[in-house]
């Protein structure tokens, strides 16, 4: 039987320093001491490990340690020490040390000093571990946040910048040199009390990520997209500047109102034979869509002296409270003008008059002195634009726009849309007064929307419309030429059901949104424009049925060189567009396809587009089917017979072509409407040939092929 082993009793402080060292070792620490008084450097073997040296080649002093420490990193390291042994304080210091291998290691160091009695010091002692690892992962997050196209910024508990990517510099318009440890609502003061800090306190309140839009007025201007959450040291911010498609957002909505509007002048104004009716419901539109306030003024009919007669017949303001201030003003101002006033320089020029600011002073300036004088100062308008209403041959109102300060100066969307207005708005009035001759004024009006096409470069479009013989010389066939904002060239051919008033302000409205969309959404393809337009008909409660051809004529730099053009187009139920070639070669294109849908049926269905490359010389022809059709005769029949007609006159002019083409086809005595518009696209090799007529283009078209 053995003995009892005896316990071996060990010192508790011996037991402590015991695991003070496994923890030590065990977490990689190395430890020094550092004798100020005899300047003797003493490292463990783990801290000489770290600094690549071993115990025969460290020479125990602080120039071992120099010898070893980044140079980049030995004056702030060095002040560091200075400052902890000056003060008997602490050393923290995070540096580089070169190793004989050519590697560079991250060390972090804390130290205390210790003093004697008289307060002088006498050791610093401290420990020093390896955080290459973590500097590395802590350097690759921050090249990541330098590469992010998006904009980064840290903030910590006190709201003070921790870290701006370069994103960020650049639409902050400011460096982080300039941020970095500056209180956010200090730096960027209309942040405070706006939905940036209420979203960021939240987020740091909660610990949710918050994610907004939001504004920050000039010097920066501009909307963002915003992420933010919450860290352990504050708050992480990403966002994004989308001020450029917020615009966009905005122009479309405002392309949208505007279409709108129109709409309603076009249904309700030309529902009307009523003129004080029409005016009072052009006012209520008009404001506030377009302006704050406005009045609408009739033109009579030449006056003794050689003036004719003006008087206000409609006025709306969009504030209650001031509408009976401008119907007073109204009652009195037309006596107090003076010759030089802004409605007769409108009256006697045709054209519009705009005053884009301090137009109170410039009205007072042409009004007598008297009640109408101080009612403009009450009224206080800022900017005001006089439009003429142009009838038939006439001037047959005037429309004046005015905006207070707050709305400021009309843009040149709002006086385009308000000239489309006053345009539609002149044509219900002259309605009104041409009530007794309703089949002339149906006639004019139906050519009145049938507009001359622009001529492009080494483009000739002809149109024609042959309104049927038994009916009531209007109905739904139209035809359309115009150049979208980048160039390209497009023709429309459409017919809406009907022979009578009601199909042509149909076909007016129809015609309009058409033009609007294509107009208004740059480079939009065929298939895009019919499908806004059903969408929009849907939408403005259009009731009604029709067919539409859509046809996009464009090139680009190649394409011009080689001397070809592309043509994409989409039909909605409607006829397709037939090709004539130099040589006589004539052709239906997709005509044994399937036809799509008509408008009006169902704004949901697809649209698509067909896409075919054109030699120059070539000929396109858009028509209705009042061209082709007969009682005695299918649609098929009537195409070849179009087509045989089309290859014997291949060769002709274009005028003569479209011409003869009538001739041939109906003879002069459609039994419907007929509607056709052609481009022949002359070679660009050469001059824009004579017959072609003088190149005509809206002057904010662009330079270059397009598609012209």
């Amino acid at each position: 039987m053995t003995d009892p082993v005896e316990p071996v009793l060990v010192d508790e402080r011996e037991a402590d320093r015991v695991r003070g060292e496994l923890a030590i070792a065990a977490a990689g620490i190395g430890t020094f001491d550092w004798d100020l008084v005899t300047g003797r450097l003493d490292w463990d073997a783990r801290l000489i490990e770290i600094f690549g040296y071993d115990p025969g080649t460290f020479d125990s002093s602080i120039d071992g340690f120099n010898d070893r420490l980044h140079p980049d990193d030995l004056e702030r390291v060095t002040t560091a020490l200075q400052t902890a042994i000056d003060t008997c304080g602490e050393f923290a210091a995070i540096y580089r040390v070169c190793l004989p291998t050519g590697d560079t290691r991250w060390v972090s160091a804390r130290g205390r000093t210790l003093c004697a009695v008289d307060g002088s010091a006498v050791r610093l002692l401290g420990a020093a571990y390896d955080v290459t690892d973590q500097r590395d992962a802590e350097l690759q997050v921050t090249r990541v946040l330098e590469a992010m196209p998006a904009g980064f910024y840290s903030l910590d508990r006190d709201w003070r910048f921790t870290h701006v990517n370069a994103a960020a510099e650049k639409l902050l318009l400011r460096s982080r040199d300039e941020l970095l440890g500056r209180v956010i609502w200090d730096e960027f003061p209309a942040a405070g009390g706006s939905a940036f800090e209420e979203n960021y306190r939240r987020a740091v309140a909660t610990g949710g990520q918050v994610a907004f839009p939001a504004y920050y007025p000039p010097p920066l201007d501009g909307w963002y997209e915003v992420r933010a959450w919450p860290s352990p040291d504050g708050l992480s911010v990403y966002f994004l500047d989308v001020t450029a498609r917020h615009r966009e957002e905005q122009r479309a909505e405002e392309a949208a109102a505007r279409l709108a509007l129109l709409a309603q002048v076009t249904e309700q104004l030309t529902g009307t034979m009523q003129a004080e009716q029409a005016v009072a419901l052009l006012s209520r539109l008009v404001a506030p869509a377009l302006a704050d306030w406005c009045i609408v003024t009739l033109v009579g009919d030449e006056q003794p002296g050689g003036r004719r007669g003006v008087r206000d017949a409609g006025w709306w303001h969009h504030d209650d409270d001031m509408r009976d201030t401008v119907r007073r003003y109204c009652e009195t101002r037309i006596p107090a003008l003076r010759e030089q006033a802004f409605v007769y320089r409108a009256l006697g020029s045709g054209e519009p008059v705009v005053v884009a600011e301090g137009a109170t002073a410039a009205i007072r300036d042409v009004l007598q002195p008297g009640e109408a004088r101080d009612l403009i100062g009450e009224l206080a308008p800022e900017s005001v634009a006089v439009l003429p209403l142009h009838g038939r041959g006439r001037t047959v109102g005037l429309i004046t726009l005015f905006n207070g300060p707050e709305r400021g100066a009309f843009s040149a969307e709002d006086l385009s849309t308000a000239a489309e207005v006053a345009g539609r708005a002149g044509l219900a009035l002259d309605n009104a007064r041409l009530y007794g001759q309703q089949r002339a004024l149906a006639e004019q009006l139906q050519r009145s929307f049938l507009t001359a096409p622009p001529e492009p470069d080494h483009a000739e479009i002809v149109v024609r419309y042959l309104p049927a013989g038994a009916a009531a010389a209007v109905g739904g066939d139209w035809y359309d030429a115009f150049l979208q904002p980048d160039g390209a060239t497009v023709l429309v051919i459409g017919d809406v059901a009907g022979h009578d008033t009601a199909a042509a302000a149909t076909m007016g409205q129809l015609r309009s949104l058409l033009r609007g969309i294509a107009t208004s959404h740059d480079g939009a393809g065929p298939a895009d424009v019919l499908a806004k337009l059903d969408a929009s008909m849907q939408l403005l409660q259009v009731d009604t049925l029709a067919t539409a051809a859509v046809a996009r004529f464009e090139q680009d730099p190649d394409e011009r060189e080689r001397g070809v053009t592309r043509m994409r187009w989409s039909s909605a139920g409607h006829l397709p567009p037939v090709t004539i070639h130099p040589d006589g070669t004539v052709s239906a294109l997709g005509r044994s396809g399937r036809a799509e849908l008509l408008l009006g049926v169902d704004p949901g269905t697809p649209r698509t587009e067909t896409v075919v490359t054109l030699d120059r010389g070539v000929t396109v022809l858009l028509f209705t089917d009042g061209l082709i059709e007969r009682r005695d005769s299918d649609i098929d029949a009537g195409t070849d017979r179009l087509l045989a007609a089309l290859a014997d006159l291949a060769d002709r002019p274009l005028q003569e072509v479209c011409d003869l083409v009538l001739e041939r086809m109906v003879d002069g005595r459609p039994e419907d409407d007929v509607a056709l518009v052609a481009v022949r696209l002359h070679p660009e090799d050469r001059p824009r040939p004579a017959e072609a007529g003088p190149r005509v283009l809206p002057a904010s078209v662009p330079p270059g092929p397009g598609g012209r």
